[in-house]
């Protein structure tokens, strides 16, 4: 999924941090709702604004994130 027309930042809303166009949802606080068990629909039911296809740009815009970072952690 193309990420860029739902996600973008704008400085001096959310503190810069990536919302969705037209909002003041952070994709941070969508990542961080699926990642504590949140299902996508609840999302939507809760959150108005919010739509499916943008909490699957939240997910692809993460990919982005950590493919372009290629974080690797390392083990003792």
């Amino acid at each position: 999924m193309n990420w860029q027309p739902y996600i973008e930042r704008v400085p001096g809303v959310m503190l810069g941090k990536p919302i969705f166009r037209d909002t003041r949802i952070t994709v941070e606080f969508v990542l961080e709702r699926l990642a504590q068990g949140a299902n996508a629909e609840d999302l939507v039911r809760s959150h108005p604004p919010l739509t499916p296809d943008h909490v699957r740009a939240a997910i692809a815009y993460a990919l982005a994130a950590v493919r372009q970072d290629e974080v690797v952690l390392s083990t003792p």
